[in-house]
Protein backbone atom coordinates (compact mmCIF):
# COMPACT_ATOMS: atom_id res chain seq x y z
CA UNK A 1 0.00 0.00 0.00
CA UNK A 2 1.48 3.58 -1.21
CA UNK A 3 -0.59 5.49 1.59
CA UNK A 4 -1.75 4.05 4.83
CA UNK A 5 -4.66 6.26 6.86
CA UNK A 6 -6.93 4.97 9.53
CA UNK A 7 -9.67 4.90 6.93
CA UNK A 8 -7.84 2.50 4.63
CA UNK A 9 -6.56 0.14 7.43
CA UNK A 10 -10.61 -0.22 8.65
CA UNK A 11 -11.25 -1.01 5.06
CA UNK A 12 -8.44 -3.98 5.00
CA UNK A 13 -9.83 -5.22 8.32
CA UNK A 14 -13.43 -5.21 7.17
CA UNK A 15 -12.50 -7.14 4.25
CA UNK A 16 -10.11 -9.53 5.99
CA UNK A 17 -12.98 -10.33 8.49
CA UNK A 18 -15.25 -11.10 5.62
CA UNK A 19 -12.79 -13.01 4.13
CA UNK A 20 -11.58 -15.19 6.96
CA UNK A 21 -15.18 -15.40 7.87
CA UNK A 22 -16.38 -17.29 4.25
CA UNK A 23 -13.17 -19.90 4.57
CA UNK A 24 -14.14 -20.66 8.22
CA UNK A 25 -17.33 -21.89 6.64
CA UNK A 26 -15.76 -24.01 3.73
CA UNK A 27 -13.27 -25.46 6.41
CA UNK A 28 -16.24 -26.42 8.59
CA UNK A 29 -17.80 -28.51 6.42
CA UNK A 30 -14.88 -30.14 5.57
CA UNK A 31 -13.42 -30.80 8.87
CA UNK A 32 -17.04 -31.27 10.42
CA UNK A 33 -17.91 -34.69 8.79
CA UNK A 34 -14.18 -36.66 8.74
CA UNK A 35 -13.85 -35.04 12.82
CA UNK A 36 -17.06 -37.45 13.09
CA UNK A 37 -16.20 -40.40 10.84
CA UNK A 38 -12.81 -40.73 11.46
CA UNK A 39 -12.67 -42.40 14.88
CA UNK A 40 -15.46 -44.74 14.00
CA UNK A 41 -12.93 -45.52 10.49
CA UNK A 42 -10.01 -45.75 13.15
CA UNK A 43 -11.52 -48.39 15.25
CA UNK A 44 -13.03 -50.69 12.10
CA UNK A 45 -9.59 -50.62 10.31
CA UNK A 46 -7.52 -51.20 13.35
CA UNK A 47 -10.33 -53.68 14.65
CA UNK A 48 -10.29 -52.24 18.25
CA UNK A 49 -12.25 -49.11 19.94
CA UNK A 50 -9.27 -48.19 21.85
CA UNK A 51 -7.97 -47.31 18.85
CA UNK A 52 -10.80 -44.85 18.04
CA UNK A 53 -9.24 -41.93 19.79
CA UNK A 54 -6.41 -42.03 17.75
CA UNK A 55 -8.23 -40.26 15.12
CA UNK A 56 -8.77 -37.30 16.81
CA UNK A 57 -5.33 -37.74 18.17
CA UNK A 58 -3.43 -37.68 14.49
CA UNK A 59 -5.91 -34.38 13.64
CA UNK A 60 -4.65 -32.78 16.83
CA UNK A 61 -0.73 -33.82 15.87
CA UNK A 62 -1.16 -32.82 12.33
CA UNK A 63 -2.25 -29.15 13.37
CA UNK A 64 0.15 -29.09 16.35
CA UNK A 65 3.14 -30.23 13.76
CA UNK A 66 1.48 -27.61 11.44
CA UNK A 67 1.46 -24.80 13.63
CA UNK A 68 4.90 -23.27 13.75
CA UNK A 69 5.75 -23.67 10.04
CA UNK A 70 2.70 -21.59 9.04
CA UNK A 71 3.28 -19.26 11.54
CA UNK A 72 6.33 -18.69 10.80
CA UNK A 73 5.86 -18.40 6.91
CA UNK A 74 2.97 -16.15 7.63
CA UNK A 75 5.58 -14.01 9.63
CA UNK A 76 7.81 -14.09 6.36
CA UNK A 77 5.15 -13.60 3.48
CA UNK A 78 2.00 -13.43 4.95
CA UNK A 79 -1.23 -14.73 6.58
CA UNK A 80 -2.29 -15.50 2.73
CA UNK A 81 0.30 -18.21 1.77
CA UNK A 82 -0.04 -19.65 5.32
CA UNK A 83 -3.37 -20.07 4.82
CA UNK A 84 -3.93 -21.60 2.10
CA UNK A 85 -0.45 -23.74 1.82
CA UNK A 86 -2.20 -25.53 5.23
CA UNK A 87 -5.87 -25.49 3.46
CA UNK A 88 -3.91 -27.41 0.46
CA UNK A 89 -2.20 -30.24 2.83
CA UNK A 90 -5.55 -30.50 4.21
CA UNK A 91 -6.83 -31.70 0.68
CA UNK A 92 -4.52 -33.79 0.40
CA UNK A 93 -4.37 -35.40 3.84
CA UNK A 94 -8.63 -36.15 3.18
CA UNK A 95 -7.18 -38.21 -0.23
CA UNK A 96 -4.99 -40.09 1.63
CA UNK A 97 -7.35 -41.14 4.12
CA UNK A 98 -9.81 -42.44 1.03
CA UNK A 99 -7.02 -44.03 -0.36
CA UNK A 100 -6.42 -45.98 3.33
CA UNK A 101 -9.85 -47.21 3.56
CA UNK A 102 -9.82 -48.58 0.22
CA UNK A 103 -6.16 -50.48 1.54
CA UNK A 104 -7.48 -51.32 4.84
CA UNK A 105 -4.29 -49.89 5.98
CA UNK A 106 -4.31 -48.20 9.69
CA UNK A 107 -1.38 -46.46 8.92
CA UNK A 108 -1.46 -45.01 5.71
CA UNK A 109 -5.27 -43.70 7.69
CA UNK A 110 -3.54 -42.19 10.15
CA UNK A 111 -1.31 -40.19 7.82
CA UNK A 112 -3.72 -39.12 5.85
CA UNK A 113 -5.71 -38.32 9.38
CA UNK A 114 -2.53 -35.88 10.52
CA UNK A 115 -2.31 -33.97 7.37
CA UNK A 116 -5.81 -33.18 7.51
CA UNK A 117 -5.20 -31.60 10.98
CA UNK A 118 -2.94 -28.78 9.04
CA UNK A 119 -6.80 -27.51 8.12
CA UNK A 120 -7.18 -27.06 12.16
CA UNK A 121 -4.11 -25.29 11.83
CA UNK A 122 -5.53 -22.97 9.46
CA UNK A 123 -8.66 -22.43 11.59
CA UNK A 124 -6.28 -21.66 14.38
CA UNK A 125 -4.57 -18.87 13.07
CA UNK A 126 -7.85 -17.41 11.00
CA UNK A 127 -8.55 -16.43 14.52
CA UNK A 128 -5.52 -14.20 14.93
CA UNK A 129 -5.34 -13.18 11.47
CA UNK A 130 -9.01 -11.67 12.23
CA UNK A 131 -7.19 -9.06 15.09
CA UNK A 132 -3.89 -8.61 12.71
CA UNK A 133 -5.53 -4.71 12.38
CA UNK A 134 -8.23 -4.91 15.09
CA UNK A 135 -8.32 -2.51 17.81
CA UNK A 136 -7.95 -3.20 21.52
CA UNK A 137 -11.61 -2.53 22.52
CA UNK A 138 -12.73 -4.68 19.57
CA UNK A 139 -10.61 -7.39 19.31
CA UNK A 140 -12.56 -10.11 21.38
CA UNK A 141 -15.71 -9.22 19.06
CA UNK A 142 -13.54 -9.57 16.11
CA UNK A 143 -11.92 -12.67 16.92
CA UNK A 144 -14.62 -14.35 18.23
CA UNK A 145 -16.73 -13.32 14.89
CA UNK A 146 -14.50 -15.15 12.86
CA UNK A 147 -14.76 -17.89 15.35
CA UNK A 148 -18.56 -17.76 15.20
CA UNK A 149 -18.61 -18.26 10.80
CA UNK A 150 -17.21 -21.83 11.35
CA UNK A 151 -20.59 -22.99 12.68
CA UNK A 152 -22.27 -22.68 9.08
CA UNK A 153 -19.92 -25.43 7.84
CA UNK A 154 -19.61 -27.13 11.25
CA UNK A 155 -23.11 -27.80 12.26
CA UNK A 156 -23.69 -29.00 8.39
CA UNK A 157 -20.69 -31.09 8.49
CA UNK A 158 -21.20 -34.41 10.49
CA UNK A 159 -25.04 -34.30 9.03
CA UNK A 160 -22.81 -34.69 5.60
CA UNK A 161 -21.76 -37.79 6.80
CA UNK A 162 -25.19 -39.92 5.22
CA UNK A 163 -24.93 -37.43 1.88
CA UNK A 164 -20.67 -38.37 2.02
CA UNK A 165 -21.80 -42.19 2.06
CA UNK A 166 -24.14 -42.11 -0.60
CA UNK A 167 -22.15 -40.49 -3.18
CA UNK A 168 -18.94 -42.21 -1.84
CA UNK A 169 -21.27 -45.78 -2.84
CA UNK A 170 -22.05 -43.85 -6.20
CA UNK A 171 -18.81 -43.59 -6.83
CA UNK A 172 -17.63 -46.59 -5.75
CA UNK A 173 -15.40 -45.56 -3.07
CA UNK A 174 -14.53 -47.38 -0.24
CA UNK A 175 -17.07 -47.83 2.94
CA UNK A 176 -16.79 -44.67 5.66
CA UNK A 177 -14.59 -42.92 2.36
CA UNK A 178 -17.49 -40.99 0.77
CA UNK A 179 -17.29 -37.61 3.14
CA UNK A 180 -13.71 -36.83 3.12
CA UNK A 181 -14.74 -35.53 -0.70
CA UNK A 182 -16.22 -32.85 1.18
CA UNK A 183 -13.14 -32.26 2.66
CA UNK A 184 -11.06 -32.34 -0.45
CA UNK A 185 -13.28 -30.03 -2.06
CA UNK A 186 -13.54 -27.47 0.58
CA UNK A 187 -10.00 -26.91 1.63
CA UNK A 188 -9.37 -26.05 -1.86
CA UNK A 189 -11.61 -24.00 -2.51
CA UNK A 190 -10.49 -21.93 1.02
CA UNK A 191 -7.14 -22.07 -0.11
CA UNK A 192 -7.98 -20.54 -3.68
CA UNK A 193 -10.20 -17.84 -1.21
CA UNK A 194 -7.06 -16.81 0.75
CA UNK A 195 -4.75 -16.62 -1.81
CA UNK A 196 -7.94 -14.21 -4.00
CA UNK A 197 -9.25 -12.46 -1.10
CA UNK A 198 -6.51 -11.61 1.10
CA UNK A 199 -5.13 -8.94 -0.86
CA UNK A 200 -3.67 -6.36 0.41
CA UNK A 201 -2.32 -9.23 3.43
CA UNK A 202 -3.66 -7.76 7.15
CA UNK A 203 -0.17 -8.75 9.01
CA UNK A 204 1.88 -6.74 6.20
CA UNK A 205 -0.71 -4.01 6.59
CA UNK A 206 -0.53 -4.35 10.41
CA UNK A 207 3.24 -4.02 10.70
CA UNK A 208 3.48 -1.35 8.16
CA UNK A 209 0.52 0.90 10.28
CA UNK A 210 2.32 0.46 12.92
CA UNK A 211 5.48 1.45 11.53
CA UNK A 212 3.44 4.55 10.69
CA UNK A 213 2.40 5.04 14.42
CA UNK A 214 5.79 5.09 15.12
CA UNK A 215 7.04 7.27 12.84
CA UNK A 216 4.25 9.83 13.81
CA UNK A 217 5.24 9.88 17.18
CA UNK A 218 8.70 10.51 16.71
CA UNK A 219 8.26 13.27 13.89
CA UNK A 220 5.82 15.04 16.47
CA UNK A 221 8.33 14.17 19.40
CA UNK A 222 11.15 16.20 17.39
CA UNK A 223 8.60 19.37 16.93
CA UNK A 224 7.62 19.64 20.25
CA UNK A 225 11.15 18.80 21.84
CA UNK A 226 9.78 16.24 23.85
CA UNK A 227 10.30 12.64 24.63
CA UNK A 228 8.58 10.01 22.39
CA UNK A 229 6.40 8.01 25.42
CA UNK A 230 7.28 4.39 25.37
CA UNK A 231 4.88 2.06 23.81
CA UNK A 232 2.40 0.34 26.15
CA UNK A 233 3.10 -3.10 24.38
CA UNK A 234 7.05 -2.99 24.23
CA UNK A 235 7.35 -5.44 26.82
CA UNK A 236 5.59 -8.91 27.08
CA UNK A 237 2.95 -9.57 29.51
CA UNK A 238 4.37 -12.97 30.58
CA UNK A 239 1.95 -14.12 33.47
CA UNK A 240 -1.09 -13.20 31.04
CA UNK A 241 1.28 -15.45 28.34
CA UNK A 242 0.94 -18.45 29.86
CA UNK A 243 -2.07 -18.18 31.76
CA UNK A 244 -3.54 -17.13 27.83
CA UNK A 245 -1.79 -21.01 26.69
CA UNK A 246 -2.72 -22.73 29.81
CA UNK A 247 -6.56 -22.12 29.41
CA UNK A 248 -6.30 -22.56 25.89
CA UNK A 249 -4.11 -25.67 25.99
CA UNK A 250 -6.81 -27.50 28.82
CA UNK A 251 -9.58 -26.10 27.59
CA UNK A 252 -9.16 -27.68 24.27
CA UNK A 253 -7.71 -31.17 25.81
CA UNK A 254 -10.64 -31.32 27.62
CA UNK A 255 -13.02 -30.79 24.58
CA UNK A 256 -11.19 -33.34 22.56
CA UNK A 257 -11.04 -36.37 24.43
CA UNK A 258 -14.77 -35.68 25.81
CA UNK A 259 -16.06 -35.21 22.16
CA UNK A 260 -13.37 -37.93 20.76
CA UNK A 261 -14.97 -41.03 22.33
CA UNK A 262 -18.33 -40.00 21.91
CA UNK A 263 -19.14 -41.29 18.47
CA UNK A 264 -17.34 -44.43 19.71
CA UNK A 265 -19.67 -44.73 22.85
CA UNK A 266 -23.16 -43.76 21.38
CA UNK A 267 -22.64 -46.33 18.53
CA UNK A 268 -21.43 -49.30 20.96
CA UNK A 269 -24.84 -48.55 22.72
CA UNK A 270 -26.55 -48.63 19.83
CA UNK A 271 -26.94 -45.30 18.53
CA UNK A 272 -27.47 -44.90 14.92
CA UNK A 273 -24.81 -42.67 12.70
CA UNK A 274 -27.83 -40.22 12.14
CA UNK A 275 -27.67 -39.65 15.86
CA UNK A 276 -24.26 -39.38 16.59
CA UNK A 277 -23.97 -36.51 13.96
CA UNK A 278 -27.10 -35.02 15.22
CA UNK A 279 -24.92 -35.28 18.58
CA UNK A 280 -21.63 -33.80 17.20
CA UNK A 281 -23.66 -30.98 15.33
CA UNK A 282 -24.74 -29.37 18.61
CA UNK A 283 -21.59 -29.88 20.37
CA UNK A 284 -20.44 -28.11 17.21
CA UNK A 285 -22.68 -25.41 17.19
CA UNK A 286 -22.38 -24.68 21.02
CA UNK A 287 -18.26 -24.29 20.09
CA UNK A 288 -19.03 -21.87 17.55
CA UNK A 289 -22.70 -20.15 17.89
CA UNK A 290 -22.28 -18.03 20.84
CA UNK A 291 -18.68 -16.85 20.20
CA UNK A 292 -19.63 -13.49 19.34
CA UNK A 293 -21.74 -13.30 23.04
CA UNK A 294 -18.02 -14.51 24.43
CA UNK A 295 -16.29 -12.38 22.54
CA UNK A 296 -18.48 -9.13 23.61
CA UNK A 297 -18.41 -10.38 27.48
CA UNK A 298 -14.53 -10.46 27.10
CA UNK A 299 -14.26 -7.21 25.94
CA UNK A 300 -16.66 -5.51 28.22
CA UNK A 301 -16.01 -7.65 32.06
CA UNK A 302 -12.41 -9.19 31.23
CA UNK A 303 -10.70 -12.09 29.30
CA UNK A 304 -9.74 -13.75 32.71
CA UNK A 305 -13.42 -13.64 33.94
CA UNK A 306 -14.96 -15.24 30.75
CA UNK A 307 -12.42 -18.11 31.03
CA UNK A 308 -13.71 -18.28 34.73
CA UNK A 309 -17.16 -18.80 33.16
CA UNK A 310 -15.68 -21.00 30.02
CA UNK A 311 -14.41 -23.52 33.00
CA UNK A 312 -17.89 -23.28 35.27
CA UNK A 313 -19.47 -24.57 31.18
CA UNK A 314 -16.78 -26.99 31.04
CA UNK A 315 -17.41 -28.52 34.58
CA UNK A 316 -20.90 -28.90 34.02
CA UNK A 317 -20.87 -30.50 31.27
CA UNK A 318 -18.36 -32.92 32.37
CA UNK A 319 -21.09 -33.48 35.46
CA UNK A 320 -23.58 -34.19 33.05
CA UNK A 321 -21.64 -36.90 30.81
CA UNK A 322 -20.13 -38.48 33.81
CA UNK A 323 -23.99 -38.85 35.87
CA UNK A 324 -25.56 -39.11 32.72
CA UNK A 325 -23.84 -41.81 30.43
CA UNK A 326 -26.06 -44.04 29.73
CA UNK A 327 -28.71 -41.53 28.77
CA UNK A 328 -28.42 -39.84 25.32
CA UNK A 329 -30.34 -36.64 26.32
CA UNK A 330 -27.28 -36.03 29.12
CA UNK A 331 -24.46 -36.95 26.50
CA UNK A 332 -26.53 -34.65 24.20
CA UNK A 333 -26.43 -31.74 26.46
CA UNK A 334 -23.64 -32.32 28.22
CA UNK A 335 -21.42 -31.97 24.62
CA UNK A 336 -23.84 -28.64 23.89
CA UNK A 337 -22.01 -27.52 27.43
CA UNK A 338 -18.87 -28.86 25.95
CA UNK A 339 -18.93 -26.65 22.84
CA UNK A 340 -20.11 -23.58 24.89
CA UNK A 341 -17.15 -23.80 27.50
CA UNK A 342 -14.54 -24.40 25.16
CA UNK A 343 -15.62 -21.37 23.11
CA UNK A 344 -15.92 -19.10 25.98
CA UNK A 345 -11.95 -20.00 26.97
CA UNK A 346 -11.02 -20.08 23.52
CA UNK A 347 -11.65 -16.62 23.10
CA UNK A 348 -11.07 -15.14 26.01
CA UNK A 349 -7.45 -16.50 25.93
CA UNK A 350 -6.80 -15.75 22.00
CA UNK A 351 -7.60 -12.03 23.32
CA UNK A 352 -5.41 -12.31 26.25
CA UNK A 353 -2.92 -13.52 24.44
CA UNK A 354 -2.85 -11.58 21.59
CA UNK A 355 -2.49 -8.37 23.70
CA UNK A 356 -0.09 -9.60 26.31
CA UNK A 357 2.49 -10.10 23.48
CA UNK A 358 4.54 -7.57 22.22
CA UNK A 359 3.24 -6.43 18.36
CA UNK A 360 6.21 -7.90 17.07
CA UNK A 361 6.29 -11.16 18.43
CA UNK A 362 2.42 -11.95 18.15
CA UNK A 363 2.74 -14.45 15.15
CA UNK A 364 5.58 -17.07 17.00
CA UNK A 365 3.72 -16.30 20.07
CA UNK A 366 0.44 -17.51 18.67
CA UNK A 367 2.23 -20.04 16.94
CA UNK A 368 3.54 -21.77 19.92
CA UNK A 369 -0.04 -21.31 21.47
CA UNK A 370 -1.48 -23.25 19.03
CA UNK A 371 1.47 -25.62 19.00
CA UNK A 372 0.58 -26.36 22.49
CA UNK A 373 -3.01 -26.30 22.28
CA UNK A 374 -2.88 -28.90 19.71
CA UNK A 375 -0.30 -31.18 21.41
CA UNK A 376 -2.42 -31.30 24.05
CA UNK A 377 -5.69 -32.03 21.95
CA UNK A 378 -3.79 -34.90 20.86
CA UNK A 379 -2.75 -35.90 23.59
CA UNK A 380 -6.14 -36.10 25.47
CA UNK A 381 -7.30 -37.73 22.49
CA UNK A 382 -4.42 -41.05 22.97
CA UNK A 383 -5.63 -41.35 26.80
CA UNK A 384 -9.06 -40.90 26.04
CA UNK A 385 -9.10 -43.96 24.11
CA UNK A 386 -7.59 -45.87 26.89
CA UNK A 387 -9.66 -44.06 29.35
CA UNK A 388 -12.87 -44.94 27.68
CA UNK A 389 -11.28 -48.83 27.72
CA UNK A 390 -10.77 -48.94 31.29
CA UNK A 391 -12.91 -46.67 32.69
CA UNK A 392 -16.27 -46.20 30.34
CA UNK A 393 -17.51 -42.86 29.26
CA UNK A 394 -18.20 -41.55 32.92
CA UNK A 395 -14.81 -42.39 34.52
CA UNK A 396 -13.30 -40.51 31.48
CA UNK A 397 -15.83 -37.21 32.11
CA UNK A 398 -14.82 -37.50 35.95
CA UNK A 399 -11.11 -37.96 35.03
CA UNK A 400 -11.36 -34.37 32.83
CA UNK A 401 -12.02 -32.47 35.74
CA UNK A 402 -8.53 -32.36 36.58
CA UNK A 403 -7.65 -30.14 33.93
CA UNK A 404 -10.20 -28.17 34.25
CA UNK A 405 -9.49 -27.77 38.26
CA UNK A 406 -5.73 -26.86 36.80
CA UNK A 407 -7.25 -24.15 35.14
CA UNK A 408 -9.20 -22.62 38.01
CA UNK A 409 -6.17 -22.53 40.06
CA UNK A 410 -4.31 -20.68 37.63
CA UNK A 411 -6.83 -17.99 37.39
CA UNK A 412 -7.15 -18.05 41.03
CA UNK A 413 -2.85 -17.69 41.46
CA UNK A 414 -2.56 -14.93 38.98
CA UNK A 415 -6.11 -13.00 40.22
CA UNK A 416 -3.91 -12.62 43.35
CA UNK A 417 -0.76 -12.15 42.36
CA UNK A 418 -2.25 -9.11 40.48
CA UNK A 419 -3.86 -8.38 43.60
CA UNK A 420 -0.38 -8.12 45.33
CA UNK A 421 1.26 -6.67 42.21
CA UNK A 422 -1.40 -3.87 42.98
CA UNK A 423 -0.92 -3.44 46.37
CA UNK A 424 2.76 -3.43 46.41
CA UNK A 425 2.64 -0.11 43.26
CA UNK A 426 0.41 1.19 45.61
CA UNK A 427 3.06 1.27 48.89
CA UNK A 428 5.85 2.22 46.79
CA UNK A 429 3.46 5.33 45.27
CA UNK A 430 2.94 6.66 49.22
CA UNK A 431 6.81 5.74 49.98
CA UNK A 432 7.39 8.50 47.33
CA UNK A 433 5.10 10.59 47.96
CA UNK A 434 6.31 10.60 51.93
CA UNK A 435 10.28 10.43 51.33
CA UNK A 436 10.94 13.88 50.43
CA UNK A 437 8.79 15.16 53.40
CA UNK A 438 11.12 13.30 55.53
CA UNK A 439 14.28 14.74 53.78
CA UNK A 440 12.60 18.29 54.53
Amino acid sequence: MTSITAESVAAVQRRTRTVLMIGQVLAGLGMGATLSIGAILAAEISGSPAFSGMAATMVTLGAALAAIPLARLARRAGRAPALATGALTAATGAVIAIVSAGAQSFALLLVGIALIGAGTAVNLQSRFAAVDLASAATRGRDLSLVVWATTVGAVSGPNLIGPGETLGAYLGLPDLSGPFLFTVVAQSLAAVLYLVGLRPDPLRVAAAWQAEQERVTRDEAERTGSVPPTPTAAVDDRPGIRLAILSIALSHATMVSVMAMTPVHLTAHGASLVIVGFTISLHIAGMYALSPVFGILADRVGRRTTIAVGQGMLAASLLMTGFGAESEGWVVAGLIFLGLGWSASTVAGSALLTESARPDRRPIVQGRSDLIMSASGALGGALAGVALALLGYAGLSFVSMALVATVVVALAVTRRSATGAVQRAAVGREANDVRPANRG
